[in-house]
């Protein structure tokens, strides 16, 4: 039977690191940002909702979302993020699960930071939070290329790790080197292939 890991984790704690070495191991991986950035692709139904949720001020030069726009619009107002939340979830989520539904691999692995947390009646097997030290957190943000500000809005829009870490079955903690990720990672798939997966 297929296993599925929910990854999640707030931003900059490295969950796409976590994703990769899952796939290298074998599983079949997902990340919900890159279809986030295919559904609200210019001429599909998402983005028609999302420039009449939330104006022309949002595009691009060639008529795309701007992505920096449209975050800086809702990482600054919850109201906002609730309404892009409402038009672009239930579209990925469907995406999410279609994929995995089809994947060939016995390991499907899911990253998403809010997806997760509001779908758990289709489930997983096993949710992986992915940690780091905070400032080691704030210095990925940074190369990333974000303003202190921008991080204050998007880690506030979060929430606190603590609350993913309480829903956790496995925590990975990625403050250190990617070694000691992988060393984390591979003790856990290895949990997976001996023992079927689940919580």
């Amino acid at each position: 039977m297929k296993r599925v890991i929910g990854i999640t984790g707030n931003m900059g704690t490295g969950k796409s690191t976590v994703l990769r070495m899952l796939e290298e191991l074998g599983a079949k991986a997902i990340d919900a940002d890159l279809l986030v950035h295919l559904v609200m692709a210019k001429g599909t139904t998402v983005y028609e909702d999302v420039v009449e949720a939330f104006g022309e001020g949002i595009l691009g030069p060639k008529g795309e979302i701007d992505r920096k726009k449209l975050a800086a619009l809702v990482f600054s107002d919850g109201e906002a993020l609730q309404r892009l939340e409402a038009i672009v979830h239930p579209v990925v989520e469907g995406l999410i699960w279609e994929i995995a539904e089809e994947a060939e691999e016995e390991v499907v692995a899911i990253e998403a930071i809010k997806l997760l947390e509001a779908s758990t009646e289709r489930g997983w097997d096993a949710l992986w939070v992915v940690t780091c030290r905070p400032e080691e957190q704030r210095e990925r943000l940074r190369a990333q290329g974000l303003s202190e500000e921008e991080i204050e809005g998007r880690l506030k829009a979060q929430g606190p790790i603590s609350e993913k870490i309480k829903a956790a079955d496995v925590i990975i903690d990625n403050s250190g080197s990617r070694e000691e990720t992988w060393e984390q990672v591979k003790r856990e798939w290895d949990k997976i292939q001996g023992k079927g997966g689940g919580k």
